[in-house]
């Protein structure tokens, strides 16, 4: 029967757990599948279009590419090559010229021989002498022109008419030196230039332009242009390595045409034309078939993201409690952020992104406070991938991963920030260290971005950021109390009011049962450090652990710890009737607490904290006069503990009072006793529920030795004052 009810609890907590995340993945899907669904189009070419249409993906338009491409090739034009060996070669002519002009206006050397007869009379014929005199003799312009012909060649003498070879030899030095000069550089700046056949013509027509400013006589000018014009010639030729070199460089600088994610294909009311229409059908907008995988790969991701929250589920949580009140809880806080994050999405605006104010670390928060941290964080992941895909601007495929990122942090601030509720001001300091977080990252993706902003613009960024985070400290401070009363929640708050000194029911402790009181303090103490050194909930055991024992309230004088200076009323009762009213305690606690509206966890420890245990004191007392007396009155009405929580302090409760009873304490003694009472308690069966491991029972021995061996640690004893 036990192991059948078992079964039955098990199943019922699968069936929670899969009914709440059908539900999420449900909600998150329908939420999701606008940002990635791709509306497809029966549109007609020359049709009016009847609404806007915007490119769904990024794609490169290989047409459009392909077109550019031909007019950059065509743009290039026609590359040539400048041979500078032509340019030396027809320069050297000039220079050629002009010595040759030297050279034939050089007078000619001759010798003249004459015979000297003086004395021809006196002088004999032996005695005659001949003498020779060198004479410089010009040439004759025929001379000079032949030589001129002879010198240059025919080609280059035939270039100018006698008359201005003419007009060259008769040059003065100036002259001669200002030619030169003024020629050279003028045929050398046009040969530089490059000439080809096509310009040569033009080129030659030119130099007169490029000459006539020269401060030389016209004739000298005129013969200059005309010996310019023979010698200027075709020196740059077509290149086809350099040709194909710049169409490659053309095709290079032509970046690939773009359709850009959200583009604007064809607005309202405008013809479709050819171009549209392809365009409306390479991006996909015609093709009825692509719309299927879209969906397929978003069942993909939101199985991927529910399956982070199935984990969280199945090993850090019971959904079952309070009848499901639980699942209900994260329904809430799971599906009502989804939503708004969806809504906000589909106002987006230009000017800033909306995702900045959305207050989803109030979610973090609470999911903090009511549950665990280990949840919370996986719920921060849960939320920042989801917004990846809610804020992408209904563009299918893009991904929003600013969105992600900021949401992420600003949730991860909260959650570590948030790792203990100890005061009043804790959720004040979450909400700073938020805003500071959520500052850092908006300062860090505007800088990255490298553009240039304005300081307005950057605070104005900030202060959402900022705002970002008051809000979800408002939301938390407002929507905390529906989750703790209303859906019966306990969250750390709680517990924190709950451990207030001047709760009714502690000073109802206080008066009516100080040993009590004394008692529930150290296990409290003890029950905390326990449970910290396991990975348990200490707050929890703590606060707990103050109102285990208040069902001793009802009969506060039938419990040692009570009897001060008083009789001991047990001895005028039967060990029946004794055992009757101490195990009626956990029962009386658990009914003034419901009375008091206490959690369901509270009121489970103070039903639970002596599970089924044995009280063997008046058993044995019972046996020694009634041998048959049956073990089960005697036995605490349990359940036994159900979480590691309960069965700490369960043990702690056992401990402190043995302790207490010891009259005189030493280490070995604590060791011992704490040893022996956990063995009694697991071979009893009372760990069965509440899944704890030996490694856990080896912590908590451990804590509770250090914690009584500092407590009961030997003391100095100090000597009486001598009397003098």
């Amino acid at each position: 029967m036990k192991i059948w009810l078992e079964r039955l609890v098990k199943s019922y907590q699968h069936i929670i757990i899969w009914v709440t995340l059908a539900f999420i993945a449900v909600g998150l899907f329908l939420l999701l599948v606008s940002n990635v669904f791709t509306e497809t189009y029966e549109i007609e070419r020359f049709s009016q279009a009847k609404e806007t249409i915007r490119s769904p993906i990024t794609i490169e338009d290989t047409k459009e590419t392909e077109r550019l491409q031909r007019e950059a090739v065509q743009a290039v034009g026609d590359r040539y090559e400048v041979l500078h060996s032509i340019t030396s070669e027809q320069l050297a002519l000039i220079e050629d010229v002009f010595e040759a002009i030297d050279v034939v206006n050089e007078p000619i050397t001759i010798e003249d021989e004459r015979a000297d007869d003086a004395n021809n009379e006196e002088t004999d014929t032996s005695d005659n002498q001949e003498t020779t005199e060198t004479v410089e003799v010009e040439r004759t312009l025929p001379e000079k022109l032949q030589l001129l012909k002879e010198m240059l060649g025919e080609d280059v003498y035939q270039a100018l008419p006698e008359s201005e070879w003419q007009t060259l030899m008769n040059m003065s030095a100036a002259q001669k030196n200002s030619s030169y000069t003024l020629l050279v550089s003028t045929l050398n700046e046009a040969f530089n230039e490059g000439i080809t056949r096509d310009e040569l013509a033009a080129k030659r027509e030119g130099l007169d332009d490029r000459l006539k400013y020269a401060m030389l006589p016209e004739e000298i000018i005129m013969t200059l242009s005309t010996l310019g014009q023979e010698i200027l010639v075709e020196n740059s030729f077509f290149s086809i390595e350099k040709t194909m070199e710049a169409e490659q460089q053309a095709l290079n600088n032509v970046e690939p045409q773009m359709i850009r994610a959200g583009e604007v294909i064809v607005r309202e009311g405008q013809t479709i034309s050819n171009d549209i229409y392809e365009t409306l059908s390479l991006v996909g907008l015609l093709d009825q078939g692509r719309n299927f995988y879209p969906l397929i790969g978003l069942a993909f991701f939101v199985a991927l993201l529910v399956s982070v929250l199935g984990y969280g589920f199945y090993f850090d949580i019971d959904l079952t409690k309070d009848g499901g009140k639980h699942a209900l809880a994260l329904l809430i806080l799971t599906l009502v952020p989804l939503i708004m994050m969806k809504f906000m999405s589909l106002i987006e605006v230009e000017a800033t992104s909306l995702y900045l104010l959305m207050p989803i670390a109030s979610v973090s928060m609470l999911i903090r406070l009511l549950f665990k941290e280990k949840l919370a964080i996986l719920y921060a992941l849960f939320f920042s991938l989801s917004a990846t895909v809610l804020f992408n601007q209904s563009i299918p495929g893009a991904l929003n991963l600013q969105a992600g990122v900021y949401l992420l942090f600003s949730q991860l601030a909260t959650i570590f920030v948030l790792r203990k509720v100890t005061e009043r001001f804790t959720i004040l300091k979450v909400v700073l260290a938020n805003s500071l977080v959520n500052s850092v990252v908006i300062l860090s993706f505007l800088f990255i971005a490298y553009e240039s902003y304005s300081w307005t613009f950057i605070m104005l960024q900030v202060g959402f950021g900022i705002i970002q985070a008051m809000v979800s400290g408002i939301v938390v401070v407002g929507t905390l109390p529906f989750f703790e009363s209303i859906l019966s929640i306990l969250s750390d708050t709680k517990l924190i009011r709950l451990a207030n000194p001047n709760h009714p029911l502690l000073k109802k402790i206080l008066t009516e049962a100080p040993g009590t009181y004394h008692h529930s303090l150290m296990v409290a103490n003890l029950s905390e450090a326990a449970c910290e050194a396991i990975g348990a909930n200490g707050l929890f055991a703590r606060v707990a652990s103050y109102f285990h024992d208040i069902g001793k309230t009802a009969h506060p004088h039938y419990f040692i710890e009570n009897q001060m200076g008083i009789q001991n009323p047990h001895d005028f009762l039967t060990p029946i009737q004794s055992a009757t009213i101490i195990l009626s305690h956990t029962l009386d606690g658990a009914r003034i607490l419901k009375a008091n509206k206490f959690p369901q966890e509270i009121i489970d420890v103070a039903k639970q904290h002596h599970g089924t245990t044995l009280v063997k004191y008046f058993y044995y007392q019972a046996k020694e006069t009634l041998p048959d007396v049956e073990e089960s009155k005697f036995r605490y009405p349990g359940p036994k503990p159900q979480t590691k929580e309960n069965a700490v302090i369960s043990i702690c409760d056992s401990v402190e009072a043995a302790v207490r009873s010891m009259k005189e304490p030493t280490k070995e003694k604590i060791d011992h006793l704490i040893q022996s009472i956990i063995n009694d308690r697991m071979q009893d069966g009372q760990f069965d529920d509440c899944h704890l491991t030996f490694l856990d029972l080896r912590k908590i021995s451990y804590t509770l030795s250090e914690t009584l061996n500092g407590i009961y640690h030997s003391r100095i004893e100090y000597p009486d004052e001598k009397k003098g």
